[in-house]
C-alpha cells in the first residue's frame, strides 16, 4: 500500500497533477537522501539524535518502571505519586522547553531532560497499570509457597505486567522521537530536526522530506526493535 502511495505521488508530480512548489518528487527526494548519505551528512546529523534519544529514552523509560512497579504494589506510594504523574502526564512536553533551557541550558542537557521527562509519563503510567492487572490469585499462591517477596516480583509480577510494559514502551519511544526532533530545533546543530528546521527555513522540500523520512525510518526501527524485544522477552506466551 505504501509502495502505491508512492508511486501514486511519483506519477503526480511528474504529470503536474500536483505541484512540486507543495510536494516534492518522491524521485528528487530519493536524490536527496542519497546524496546526503553519500556526503556523509547523514552520519553527522542522525549521530547525535540517535545519542540524544537514547539518553533520554534511558533515563525516563527506567524511571518510569521503577516508580510504575512500586505505584502498582504499595498503596502509600500510589496515594503520593498518582497525582503529581495525573498533573505532569497532561502536559505538552514541548511546551516546557524553554523552561528546561533555562534550568539545563541550551546545550545537551535540556534535550535529555525534555525526552527523558516525556517517555517518563506514559512508561509510569502503562508500568503501574500492567502491574495492578496481575492476577492476584498468582500472587497469594506465591506467598502460599512461601515465596519471598523479591521473588514473587521477580517470578510473577514482572512477568505479569510486562506486555503492558512494553506496550506503553512503543508509545513512550515514539512521544521520545517526537520531542527529540522539537529539541533539536532550538540551539542544535546537528541532528534531525535541526537538519529539518534548516531545510524548512530555506524552502528546501526535497531536503525537508528526506528529513521527514529519516523519522519515518526510525520509528519503524524502533517498533521493530521493540518487537523483538517482546518476541524474546515474552516466549512463555507462545
Amino acid at each position: 500500500m505504501f509502495a502505491v502511495l508512492i508511486a501514486l505521488a511519483e506519477i503526480g508530480t511528474q504529470s503536474g497533477f500536483i505541484s512540486p512548489l507543495s510536494f516534492p518528487k518522491p524521485s528528487d527526494v530519493l536524490v536527496t537522501f542519497g546524496e546526503l548519505y553519500d556526503s556523509g551528512r547523514l552520519w553527522r546529523h542522525l549521530g547525535p539524535s540517535l545519542t540524544r534519544l537514547l539518553i533520554g529514552s534511558v533515563i525516563g523509560v527506567s524511571t518510569g518502571v521503577a516508580l510504575g512497579v512500586l505505584i502498582g504494589l504499595f498503596a502509600y506510594v500510589r496515594a503520593g505519586f498518582v497525582p503529581l504523574v495525573a498533573a505532569l502526564f497532561p502536559i505538552p512536553k514541548i511546551a516546557l522547553l524553554p523552561l528546561f533551557v533555562i534550568w539545563f541550558g541550551i546545550d545537551e542537557g535540556s534535550k535529555y531532560a525534555l525526552i527523558a521527562l516525556g517517555t517518563f509519563t506514559p512508561t509510569v503510567v502503562a508500568t503501574y497499570g500492567a502491574v495492578d492487572n496481575v492476577d492476584r490469585t498468582l500472587i497469594r499462591m506465591g506467598q502460599s509457597f512461601g515465596l519471598s517477596w523479591q521473588s514473587i516480583v521477580r517470578k510473577i509480577v514482572l512477568p505479569g505486567a510486562m506486555p503492558g510494559i512494553l506496550s506503553g514502551l512503543r508509545i513512550s519511544l515514539a512521544i521520545g522521537i517526537i520531542l527529540l526532533v522539537a529539541a533539536e530545533m532550538l540551539g542544535a546543530e546537528y541532528g534531525v530536526g535541526a537538519y529539518i528546521l534548516e531545510a524548512g527555513s530555506l524552502y528546501d522540500l526535497e531536503r525537508l522530506f528526506a528529513g521527514v523520512v529519516i523519522l519515518s525510518v526510525l520509528g519503524v526501527l524502533v517498533s521493530f526493535a521493540i518487537g523483538l524485544l517482546e518476541r524474546r522477552v515474552l516466549r512463555w506466551r507462545i
